[in-house]
């Protein structure tokens, strides 16, 4: 199957299960939802919603769980907008990678932020790379240690 169908199929599966979570679902469960993209199988049997939950871990796993007990009501949602032999079987899946980048602009300012840090771990960086170039000297005379002595 051409994979621009597939992609068309899967935007507007987005397109409905948005619509349909925003507008049409009652249950108090379901709250502060974000239904960020679809996957659709080549076959048109599956698709995967993938939904951003904001809330802490317990809010999202109850979310999630009322989604997918109410995947069937958004099928039959799909089923009024798309006209296809088959009607995929919707899954609902937490994508993470909202709370991801959260965190990693998150620790990049906190970086920028304090740039003395920074500048301690140069330093120390440095003195270990000196370190470390002292002890090469030391092997670099025939192999015997003892023969070079170090000034202090």
């Amino acid at each position: 199957m051409k994979t621009h169908r597939v992609a068309r199929i899967a935007e507007v599966i987005r397109e409905v299960a948005s619509e349909t979570i925003l507008f049409k679902m009652s249950d108090p469960r379901i709250s502060m939802v974000t239904v960020l993209r679809a996957e659709v199988s080549g076959d048109l049997q599956h698709a995967k919603i993938y939904v951003s939950v904001m809330g802490d871990e317990e809010h999202q796993k109850e979310t999630l769980y009322a989604l997918n007990g109410a995947a069937g009501f958004v099928q039959s949602q799909l089923a009024d907008r798309m006209k296809t032999r088959f009607l995929p079987v919707l899954t609902f899946v937490l994508d993470q990678g909202i709370k991801k980048s959260l965190e990693i602009s998150k620790l990049i300012q906190e970086a920028l932020s304090n740039p003395s840090k920074l500048a301690d771990s140069d330093q120390i960086k440095e003195e270990d790379d000196e370190e470390t170039d002292d002890d090469d000297d030391q092997e670099d005379s025939d192999g015997d240690p003892s023969a070079v002595i170090k000034e202090e």
